[in-house]
């Protein structure tokens, strides 16, 4: 039963990691052509450096990647501190309007903000994409820092305003420094999804394209080389910063423990 287990998650996980693994393979190969292994070489990654398109694709998915987790975490860690000191009844409801961007699939939500940004008569690009991806990531970062909340000791905040400490201070002071695993947790989580988003993004802009709308819109036509590079180097900052998620919340977790 144990060798039936191992066998069929080593299937699983090869009909998941197979493609990537052809992908990262060909993306060091010097031959044009995909069907012939031209010997090992880093032309492609070389020229990505030189591609217009792509370097400004990347600034793009850069940029609205880090103003939006910017954004996103402020608004996530202040409506996580008020979520949490709803009462029962007004927290779950509001815990389920909070659910709903993440349960909805992105192309209702990408879909959604476009007719809102039409009837509001917004010209998409590069504002209504960041706006879009502020508000899918703020709901990472809300259940990044509830479960610290409810971790805290309550009597601390309640100290600090007794001997007189500001509400604003009293959440700088006393309420930050306990929850920041989660903050920061929430904060990478946001960056990553941001990063590799492709279904809101098609529908929130137009003028702007990020590196995943170029790469689809290279695919509709010959596909060069260049993309195996490129999708090889998404891959790994995505595997890294997932690395980097799992690793801090284990700490804390085992922090919490101890």
């Amino acid at each position: 039963m144990k060798t039936f287990k191992k066998l069929y998650l080593a299937a699983v996980l090869i009909f998941l990691y197979a493609p990537i693994a052809v992908l990262i393979v060909y993306s060091f190969n010097a031959s044009e052509t995909r069907a012939v292994w031209g010997g090992f070489s880093l032309k492609w990654y070389g020229e990505l450096l030189h591609d217009e398109s792509i370097l400004q694709a990347l600034y793009v998915t850069v940029s609205v990647a880090a103003l939006a987790t910017l954004a996103a975490t402020v608004l996530g860690t202040l409506a996580a501190v008020g979520i949490h000191s709803m009462k029962a009844g007004m927290r779950a409801v509001f815990m389920n309007i909070t659910n709903l961007p993440m349960l909805m699939p992105d192309i209702v939500t990408g879909i959604s903000l476009m007719i809102l940004f039409l009837f509001a008569r917004v010209p998409r690009g590069y504002g209504t994409m960041l706006m879009a991806h502020i508000t899918f990531d703020t709901p990472y970062v809300i259940f990044s820092v509830l479960p610290r909340l409810k971790r805290m000791d309550k009597n601390l905040y309640e100290a600090a305003l007794d001997l007189g400490c500001p509400p604003a201070q009293a959440l700088k002071k006393v309420i930050l420094p306990q929850i920041m695993p989660g903050v920061v947790t929430g904060a990478l989580l946001s960056f990553t999804m941001s990063l590799d988003d492709f279904a809101i993004s098609y529908f929130t802009s137009v003028r702007t394209q990020n590196l995943s709308m170029l790469i689809y819109s290279m695919t509709r036509r010959k596909v060069p080389p260049t993309i195996n590079a490129l999708s090889t180097v998404m891959f790994l900052t995505v595997l890294a910063l997932l690395l980097l998620i799992t690793g801090r919340s284990n700490k804390a977790d085992k922090a919490a423990t101890k």
